[in-house]
């Protein structure tokens, strides 16, 4: 059994129900928590519209490749393409940590799976919905979300905006 970290985002069509369908198809993976949606601005090099975000807790026997085929498997079933790298999208979700059983944090340089996710620690789409939920939560070799939080700009902070339409 693993334990993994999940950041869901969509800016494009139904941002809501592309977020509500891919948690709710993780309930069959053994979703263990949910944030509630953020509403945040697009991050990266190209023009588009404002993203909601959440983050996911999930638990089952999927080792760390499992969890990104299952990423992948949700992206698929939400239409997403690949045309524009950081470009938008219908369903973006990344493995940001796995640990262990014994709660071992899975380490990986692989370009396909890099874990901890390479930029989770310093975006705060990610680590503002995940302190919510877990702020002793650690992104392994970088240090508590809660701090992390802490230590990026209050711009990028504010920015991460709970989205009140979620029901």
């Amino acid at each position: 059994m693993t334990r993994a970290v999940l950041s869901l985002g969509s800016n494009l069509g139904d941002r809501a129900g592309a977020l509500r369908t891919a948690i709710a198809a993780l309930k069959d993976d053994g979703l263990v928590a949910r944030s509630t949606l953020y509403e945040t601005p697009p991050w990266g090099p190209v023009e588009q519209g404002a993203y909601l975000n959440a983050v996911v807790v999930v638990r089952g026997p999927r080792d760390a490749r499992g969890w990104l085929t299952r990423a992948h498997e949700l992206e698929q079933a939400a239409g997403r393409t690949r045309d524009v790298r950081w470009g938008p999208r219908t369903l973006d979700v990344d493995v940001v940590t796995v640990t262990d059983d014994d709660g071992t944090p899975v380490l990986s340089d692989d370009p396909e799976l890099t874990l901890p996710h390479p930029r989770a620690h310093e975006r705060a789409f990610v680590l503002v919905p995940w302190a919510t939920l877990e702020p002793s939560a650690v992104v392994p070799g970088r240090g508590r979300v809660a701090d992390l939080v802490a230590a990026l700009p209050r711009e990028d902070v504010e920015s991460v905006v709970r989205w009140e339409h979620l029901h």
